[in-house]
């Protein structure tokens, strides 16, 4: 493995650890699609940066990129609140009109400069090990690198001095302004976090993959816990997986870098949302399937407790007077064997002792609602789930 290689490999592992970290809080706020915006509505500030100093590396352009991202933000939240339409549209009006603005800059004043759709969308991780920072004649590296792990630390530094405050005003507002924090300020500021990151990672991913290591990773994390930690961890862990997969996936299949990470991370995405334990689709839909297997159980036997003529509590009642299919019917009855709730004999079904018990909670929950949580005794009591 060359050097480049290497290089391409870590610059991608570092722009992903440093775009999952706001990025997680991004989709807990529920406000992903505004780094999409951030992405492309960054340019203005990038080309008027440009003008100014006319060198594509000079720190003033991350910094009046950061800035139009704020902008963005703001004005974004501005047509928000005046409540004539939602956060999406929003969003749709304001980050192609900055991205415009920026285009009809670059036509205006810089004709002779080339906006290539790979450089500013998909971004070519391939060339950054060439652009080298120098001082004094020696080579310190890939540019990209130093910048975005400088990036990197400082969002890493904000994190850890700021994660009390982060976590409140992510979960709880009210909560936070009454404890002295201040909810706007700690919204600005991972607002520029994210512009910052956004910039710093531009040049060397592309705007495409910008936006997916921000929020595939941390979305997919969502699917598989509740606690923030190990969510932040596990965002980070899959950026860095994606961009180290990625990288070979196009170094085997000759394509490009960006896109095979961003292909990489919905991959793993689609396997967390397919497989993940308590919120996959598998999972909602088995749950789903259990539920509507124990309320016709209960159904069943609270037909039972209140019917005591034989015609009533026949085995074929099931089919015959509740309608059921013969599948949903033999579940059923199974269900209710397994679990010790009935006995049947010459085709008379009885609740046992433990059945009546359970019916009789349940009548009791479904009257006063003040008892255990059904799914509560449903754990009390089944051995074998629907």
């Amino acid at each position: 493995m060359s050097s480049s290689q290497i290089e391409i490999q870590l610059i991608a592992s570092l722009v992903a650890v440093a775009c999952a970290i706001p990025g997680v809080f991004l989709v807990l706020r529920k406000m992903a699609m505004i780094s999409d915006a951030i992405s492309h509505a960054i340019l203005p500030g990038i080309v008027v940066g440009f003008f100014i100093t006319e060198n594509l590396n000079s720190p003033l352009l991350i910094v009046l990129a950061a800035v139009t991202g704020i902008i963005t933000v703001i004005l974004v939240e501005t047509i928000q609140k005046t409540g004539l339409v939602k956060e999406d549209t929003a969003i749709g009006l304001v980050f192609p009109a900055l991205f415009s603005i920026g285009v009809l800059m670059i036509a205006k004043n810089a004709n002779d400069v080339h906006l290539d759709v790979d450089a500013v969308l998909l971004g070519e991780l391939a060339f950054a090990p060439f652009d080298r920072w120098m001082v004094d004649g020696t080579d310190l590296g890939p540019r990209a690198l130093w910048i975005i792990s400088i990036i990197l630390i400082i969002t890493l530094g904000l994190l850890l001095s700021f994660y009390k405050e982060l976590k409140l005003s992510t979960f709880d507002k009210g909560l936070a302004a009454s404890l002295g924090f201040s909810p706007v300020v700690i919204h600005y500021g991972l607002m520029t976090v994210s512009s910052v990151t956004t910039v710093g990672a531009f040049d060397a991913v592309g705007a495409i993959l910008v936006v997916a290591l921000m929020i595939a990773p941390a979305a997919a994390s969502y699917l598989l816990t509740d606690d923030l930690k190990r969510m932040l961890w596990l965002s980070t862990m899959f950026g860095v997986i994606s961009a180290i997969g990625g990288y070979w996936v196009a170094h085997w299949l000759d394509a490009s870098i960006a896109g095979s990470i961003t292909t990489f991370l919905g991959l793993i995405f689609l396997g967390v949302y397919l497989f993940a334990p308590k919120r996959g689709a598998i999972a909602v839909w088995y749950r789903e399937k259990q539920q509507k297997t124990e309320v016709s159980l209960l159904t069943f036997l609270l037909h039972l407790k209140n019917h005591t003529e034989q015609a009533e509590r026949h085995i074929n009642h099931l089919q015959e007077h509740i309608n059921w299919q013969k599948v949903r019917a033999k579940t059923v009855l199974d269900l209710a064997l397994k679990n010790n709730m009935i006995t049947i004999d010459n085709g008379l079904v009885t609740l046992t002792q433990k059945g009546e018990a359970f019916t009789s909670k349940a009548i009791d929950y479904i009257i006063t609602n003040k008892d255990a949580q059904i799914e509560d005794m449903k754990e009390d009591f089944f051995l074998f789930r629907g």
